[in-house]
């Protein structure tokens, strides 16, 4: 089953420019090795050593963060929109 996942800027270098990428997989961890063999080097930067969703990156799936469902054994299914978010640091102004 094919996905659409969505790409924020900062990984277009590592896909060449692709805002968006078609991939197949049941689960987030089927979903980032498909990525991984599309787009090699892009799950080095969504997982860290251990394999764990790095704490600056969130990632959605309809619009949901994963780390508040199951996180990367999250269940996909067709016509699920994946999104990649890194993670925003701001202060007060």
């Amino acid at each position: 089953m094919s996905v659409v996942v969505r790409i924020p800027t900062p990984l277009r270098r590592v896909t060449n420019g692709q805002d968006k990428a078609s991939v197949d997989g049941d689960n987030l961890v089927q979903i980032i090795d498909s990525l991984e063999a599309q787009y090699p080097g892009l799950k080095e930067r969504l997982c860290d050593e251990s394999g764990d969703l790095r704490h600056f990156v969130n990632i959605y799936v309809n619009g949901e963060d994963v780390r508040f469902l199951e996180g990367l054994e999250t269940a996909i299914s067709a016509g699920d929109e994946v999104s990649i978010v890194p993670a925003v640091a701001g202060g007060a102004l």
